[in-house]
């Protein structure tokens, strides 16, 4: 779903106009870079679904952690703090809810996997709806995402006066990013 968060972290470029790009593009996978070094000291882990080699969607990601209900919600007040520091109250606000909308996200792709509370206490149901159960499917929606963010970025880069050239080479590198980022998910890479 890494295509898709940046779909969704264009689509708000568009309408929260002195929030950086760069910094929407961060926020929106933020819980997976804080995933890393957890992941790395083992802490969290994935395994392949039984059956698969693993690839595009066929993980069971056990980042209990990072991945949790609680644990997105923190991850995203905080890092929400932090922004406000620098780009102001509202920009903080936005910076936080698009770190949360990562959890959202993953909540449709994801099988049953992402746990209420961190570390899974209490071990209560986890949640995912599956929509990875059907490859082509959730690439086709990734695709859909980042086509609609990047149209919405240019669109509103274009009303607000950007430099055309600027506009058409961010919103082009967007989208072959975007492109290249699916195309490897989907092979496996």
């Amino acid at each position: 779903m890494i295509t898709g968060h940046f779909g969704l972290a264009a689509a708000v470029k568009s309408v929260e106009r002195p929030v950086p790009l760069w910094s929407l593009m961060l926020a929106t996978v933020w819980l997976d870079i804080v995933f890393v070094p957890l992941y790395l000291a083992g802490a969290e882990h994935i395994d392949p679904v039984p059956g698969t080699d693993g690839g595009y969607g066929d993980g069971i990601i056990h980042a209990d952690y990072t991945h949790s209900l609680v644990g997105a919600l923190v991850i995203a007040a905080l890092t929400g703090l932090v922004a406000a520091r620098w780009w102001g109250r509202r920009s903080g606000t936005v910076i936080g809810a698009v770190v949360f909308s990562h959890w959202l996200l993953d909540l449709l792709v994801h099988r049953a996997d992402l746990p209420l509370l961190p570390g899974n206490a209490g071990d209560l149901p986890r949640l995912g709806l599956g929509l990875w159960r059907y490859h082509l499917l959730t690439a086709v929606i990734e695709g859909l995402l980042i086509l609609v963010g990047a149209a919405l970025y240019w669109r509103a880069a274009r009303r607000t006066g950007g430099a055309p050239a600027r506009v058409n080479l961010a919103t082009g590198l967007l989208v072959a990013c975007g492109a290249v980022t699916l195309a490897l998910d989907v092979a496996g890479l």
